[in-house]
């Protein structure tokens, strides 16, 4: 299969000035020759009518040809760049599968770009954060992945673990005068340094997430405090509907906003009472309560000051600012007029701030190298446990090792393979 000749559009589907389509394989010379008429220099756009078999033009269209291994994919590659047009796109998809091409499956492009070296198992993971970045922090952390920052210290934490196992090895295997000295103590401390290092960067695994997935802001308190109204002044339209009547607001209304670069969800929620007779009601305010625990950040509102003192996850908003008197460190707004709302987002900005520390850190990870992260920890530890026992010590390395070589596709098992290229789209 890694031999056919794949295809597929690279570019947004819809309606648009220009469609790019990707086609790859071996020796495709000759088919960029087939296309615009004469011998294709690589890496050098041509302008042609491309034309079907029966010699009819199907559109005006500039082609590039990139010869192996110069390619995104390390096969020869052509990209066709014509009218973004659904007719002409699918002209083009019809004509190359009678030249023998066949539609590629999601992620293949990729797939065959590991396959030849050009990527690891990492690239790909920040490949497919690329794709799904909206924000400009998620653009940034994709990237640092992509451009083979965290390949870099996998490849290194690699190295060491396995030549940390193999000097365990030797010391069973070799006389005391034929190693260096010290050598037992020196591989623990090695190991001691990576199980620190891998420990620092699973512990950031949280704020990774929210960087990833978006972090969590829920509005909640007791109906007609004014949680919708100040729903509509954060989202800066009338998503949630204002009334006065209790218990408007039975189903969760979301919005994904964009603060300082970070995806926030935000959810106004079903007022929290204990009179409700509504099963409806009753059903929106357990949502309510189920979105709370999980939420990042809490913006709780009242109508008036309570002394209440804020989870740490938590921001006190007390809602009618001109009713406002002393308030222990809530803030004071009104939803209506938008008094203190730069307050509310100033504090929400800082609490997001406080949860993203540590995304800077040496690796950025996402539940796959996570599990597997940690798996070369808990081998780490348990070589450290082993003492003087330089077999278990040597073997336990040689798993963690194991571990990171996974999350690099150096060493992988099938289902992990198709999951990780399963990620991405057509012609990626």
């Amino acid at each position: 299969m890694n031999g056919d000749t794949i295809f597929a559009l690279s570019s947004g589907h819809g309606k648009s000035g220009v469609a790019v389509i990707r086609i790859s394989g071996d020796n495709l010379g000759q088919m960029a020759e087939k296309f615009i008429g004469r011998a294709a220099t690589p890496r050098r756009a041509y302008f042609a009518n491309l034309t079907d078999a029966n010699g009819d033009l199907i559109d005006q269209c500039l082609i590039i040809y990139f010869a192996a291994p110069n390619s995104f994919t390390g096969t020869d590659v052509i990209e066709i760049q014509c009218h973004g047009a659904d007719a002409v796109i699918k002209k083009i998809f019809e004509y190359l599968a009678t030249l023998g091409a066949r539609m590629a499956r999601p992620g293949e492009f990729s797939r065959r770009a590991f396959d030849n070296g050009k990527m690891d198992l990492a690239d790909v993971d920040g490949l497919a954060a690329l794709l799904d970045a909206k924000t400009d922090m998620q653009r940034k952390w994709a990237l640092r992945s992509l451009s083979g920052g965290d390949s870099k210290k996998y490849q290194s934490w690699r190295h060491d673990m396995t030549s940390i196992s193999a000097y365990a090895a030797a010391i069973l295997d070799y006389d005391a005068d034929d190693l260096p000295a010290n050598i037992g103590e020196t591989l623990r401390a090695r190991t001691e340094k990576l199980h620190s290092e891998i420990s620092a960067a699973l512990s950031h695994f949280a704020a990774a997430r929210m960087v990833r997935g978006g972090i969590n802001i829920v509005l909640a308190g007791r109906p007609n405090v004014g949680k919708s109204s100040l729903f509509n002044q954060i989202v800066g339209a009338n998503r949630a509907i204002v009334s006065d009547i209790p218990g408007t607001t039975r189903d969760i209304i979301s919005a994904d906003i964009d603060i300082n670069g970070y995806l926030v969800h935000l959810m106004d929620t079903a007022g929290l009472r204990d009179a409700a007779t509504d099963e409806i009601e009753k059903i929106g305010i357990q949502k309510t309560r189920d979105e709370m625990n999980d939420a990042d950040i809490v913006l709780h509102v009242f109508d008036a000051p309570t002394g209440i003192t804020p989870r740490d996850n938590e921001i006190i908003v007390i809602n009618k600012s001109d009713l406002c008197g002393a308030t222990d460190g809530a803030l004071c707004v009104s939803a209506k007029t938008g008094d203190g709302i730069d307050m509310v987002m100033n504090a929400i900005r800082e609490k997001i701030k406080q949860l993203t520390d540590g995304t800077d850190t040496d690796v950025v990870l996402n539940a796959r190298t996570r599990e597997l992260l940690s798996d070369a920890n808990e081998n780490l530890a348990a070589a450290l446990a082993a003492g003087d026992n330089w077999d278990i010590f040597a073997e336990h390395t040689r798993r963690a090792a194991d571990a990171v070589g996974r999350i690099l596709g150096a060493i992988s098992a099938s289902d992990v393979m198709d999951a990780t290229f399963g990620q991405l789209c057509l012609g990626k």
